[in-house]
């Protein structure tokens, strides 16, 4: 079996919790008081180009929550978006080892908009871990479309069994797989130590 010299890492749900997933938005819409039909609907219309980095965060909220008077402020809002973050503290302790073993190009390849990836970057320390961030609001494709995968492998020069890719999500490990990297269903810390270390990686 090739050695593993890239790992890629998702963020949201492996290194910390997801940024604004559905149980993300359920606890804003609860805060608030917002209709979850009337949001969710206009929601779906408009995340793929707000992950894409197509829409920026203020219009995302313009088309969401702010096309009508409200009686909280635009601050007030995202500042509840962004404290919805939290870390995953044993997985980033691990990974930033990993990273500062020497012996592997650390990367990401997560879905994330654009003011919400940078601002987790920013408050955990990630681009000391991370040399590379192949994010859906940077490069203009999300998960699991195949060409963000291919994306990262040609952007570092890796074969594809040269790299191992962990997400907590099926789906986007299928893609990954068919194109020939490893892959690990992040399930816990335990489990992700032991599924890299069946694959020769160690601190």
């Amino acid at each position: 079996m090739p050695e593993i010299h890239a790992i890629f890492w998702d963020v949201g749900g492996v290194l910390l919790s997801n940024a604004w997933d559905h149980t993300q938005r359920i606890a804003a819409l609860e805060h608030f008081r917002l209709d979850e039909e009337e949001f969710h609907s206009r929601h779906e219309m408009v995340v793929s180009s707000f992950e894409r980095g197509k829409i920026s965060l203020e219009e995302y909220l313009d088309r969401t929550v702010f096309y009508r008077d409200r009686p909280f402020t635009r601050d007030e809002f995202r500042d509840y978006m962004f404290s919805l973050s939290q870390p995953i503290p044993e997985v980033l302790a691990f990974a930033r080892a990993l990273a500062n073993s020497g012996k592997y190009f650390m990367g990401t390849i997560n879905n994330e908009s654009r003011e919400l990836n940078l601002h987790r970057i920013e408050e955990y320390g990630l681009r000391e871990i991370f040399r590379l961030f192949v994010s859906s609001c940077f490069v203009g494709l999300r998960k699991p479309d195949s060409g963000i995968y291919r994306l990262a492998i040609e952007t570092t020069q890796f074969n594809p069994e040269e790299c191992c890719f962990i997400d907590d999500r099926a789906l986007n490990l299928e893609c990954a797989a068919k194109l020939g990297m490893h892959t690990i269903q992040m399930q816990g810390l335990e489990q992700l130590r032991s599924e890299l270390g069946k694959l020769g990686v160690r601190q």
